[in-house]
């Protein structure tokens, strides 16, 4: 179910892009590519321990850096639009499709890494 949902992505994104002749919103496309990354880098320094109060800073720095991605991937076709280098409806399909590429890792990431209940 995910592997149409991240086609679907791609060609929204590869089409906010082609269709309008300018290749600047593919830029974004990259950010929410890799926004996961600092979280699956970072997130390996976490604790599942119940009794420490402890937080991983490590891991926060992680969260940190995942947001900052996510954010200029949403805010740069936002800004190319007010700018005027691109149309409306390349930043709408750039967004969009970098959405939809962005929630597809996650589910993947989610689906593989979540522990398994054994009985």
């Amino acid at each position: 179910m995910a592997s149409p949902v991240n086609a679907i992505g791609f060609l929204l994104s590869i089409l906010s892009c082609a269709l309008f002749g300018n290749w600047l919103p593919f830029l974004s496309v990259v950010l929410f590519v890799f926004a996961p990354l600092p979280n699956s880098i970072f997130g390996r320094y976490t604790t599942n321990d119940v009794l420490e109060d402890a937080v991983s800073n490590v891991a926060d720095i992680g969260r940190f850096l995942t947001s900052l991605i996510l954010v200029s991937a949403f805010a740069l076709p936002l800004m190319l639009l007010h700018v005027g280098t691109i149309e409306f409806f390349a930043a709408v399909m750039s967004i969009s499709g970098g959405l939809l590429i962005y929630i597809t890792m996650m589910t993947y990431s989610w689906l593989f890494t979540r522990e398994r209940i054994e009985y």
